[in-house]
């Protein structure tokens, strides 16, 4: 059970360096505790129910924080996410978790307030069955993405960022012969109106 990964991207929790559309809404100081806040519900409601579910790796930014980050969740693995696009960075997370003796592995972010370790244990579960699983994010991306292997092929050439990541990756799949298990889709929170939409405070 070891060999099962969970990854977590997430950012040092800096005014105007975290949730640039949510801060032009509320401000990047009021911006920045929401993202802190998100971050701290994410990783408790993920954090895994027995020491032998899976093993959580947080991949942070920037390469600088790393002291912040610490004494901010202190007790968590972390590692230095690598330079370049999202895309890139993920590929290296997934590249660096199997070499270390990862045989499943899933990757998340901190910004779906309702992603919990069920969507976790789905995902690494349906890794029995499926090379890839998705969690379907509902402004068109994913939320979660998971693999029993590297794939590096369906992280290069994505217009990250866009409502048509998720349904490229898809297609790459399907263009790879990789089946796709699908997590049920969840709002991940980058504007006030996806605060408003999730009943969220504003931390």
């Amino acid at each position: 059970m070891a060999a099962r990964h969970l990854l977590v991207f997430l950012k040092a929790p800096r005014p105007g360096q975290v949730k640039t559309r949510l801060a032009a809404d509320i401000g990047a100081d009021e911006a920045a505790r929401v993202y802190r806040g998100l971050a701290e519900r994410v990783l408790a409601q993920t954090s895994p129910e027995r020491a032998d579910s899976y093993q959580r790796v947080l991949f942070f930014a920037p390469a600088d924080a790393q002291a912040e980050i610490a004494a901010w969740l202190p007790g968590e693995t972390l590692v230095a996410q690598d330079p370049g696009d999202l895309g890139r960075r993920m590929e290296a997370a997934f590249a660096l978790a199997f070499a270390r003796g990862a045989t499943r592995a899933a990757l998340i972010g901190t910004d779906v307030p309702r992603l919990s370790r069920v969507h976790v244990e789905e995902a690494l579960n349906a890794l029995d069955r499926c090379p890839v699983v998705l969690g379907p994010a509902t402004d068109g991306g994913y939320y979660l993405v998971g693999l029993r292997q590297p794939q590096p092929d369906l992280f290069r050439d994505v217009a990250w960022g866009t409502s048509s990541v998720r349904e490229t990756t898809l297609h790459r799949a399907a263009a790879l012969g990789l089946a796709v298990h699908l997590l049920p889709p969840l709002r991940d929170v980058d504007t006030a109106a996806d605060l408003d939409a999730e009943g969220l405070p504003a931390w």
